[in-house]
């Protein structure tokens, strides 16, 4: 596709699809990675989070990325999909709300991960992401973003146990600190957004 064509694509697209093509295009990016890794004798996974380790602090933003196998991202892909699509349809806020979400639990992994572990996957993202949509319509005092946010935590509720170190093997590190960062960032710009209509 040339510039002038991209050009042309972003000017007559819907608004929906310029909006959810972002979402589409980062876990399109992951699923690129999982197949490189596949292909390649070298192993990607080894350039995650590394708790307290210095040279592995580029883990932070490259670990979402990196899956344990196809099983692993497919497991992500439908949640960021889906709630991707709804914090970039709903909100003007993705790329805040994803790079926040990234350093906040990728920094809380890093410092306070377990010795000689590498923390890989994009379930910290998915868990900022919902607990965003879950608290940001209340913060903000818009209705119908409040019924989505009841309507996230009522479909993804049972993700709250995935914060707890219930099961071997699975970060949930990067859940809590995603999760943490996700309210976090919900409270911080559903504010901002309700002072500005004001």
């Amino acid at each position: 596709m040339s510039s002038s064509s991209l050009a042309t694509w972003r000017r007559d697209a819907p608004a929906w699809a310029r909006r959810v093509i972002p979402v589409v295009l980062l876990v399109a990016l992951m699923w690129l990675t999982e197949i490189v890794d596949l292909v390649l004798p070298l192993s990607l996974d080894q350039f995650g989070i590394r708790p307290r380790d210095l040279g592995s602090l580029p883990g932070i933003v490259l670990s979402p990325f990196l899956h344990l196998g196809f099983g692993h991202l497919m497991a992500n892909t439908v949640a960021l999909l889906v709630l991707g699509s709804l914090l970039a349809l709903t909100t003007r806020h993705l790329w805040l709300v994803t790079g926040g979400v990234v350093l906040v639990s990728g920094l809380g992994v890093w410092l306070l991960g377990a010795p000689g572990t590498v923390h890989i996957g994009a379930s910290g993202v998915v868990y900022g992401y919902a607990a965003f949509l879950a608290v940001y319509g209340f913060v903000s005092h818009h209705l119908w973003r409040a019924l989505l946010g009841v309507l996230v935590i009522l479909v993804y509720g049972s993700m709250i146990w995935g914060v707890l170190p219930l099961q071997e093997g699975v970060s949930w590190l990067s859940h809590l600190f995603g999760a943490a960062a996700g309210v976090g960032l919900a409270l911080w710009l559903g504010r901002r957004d309700r002072v500005a209509r004001r």
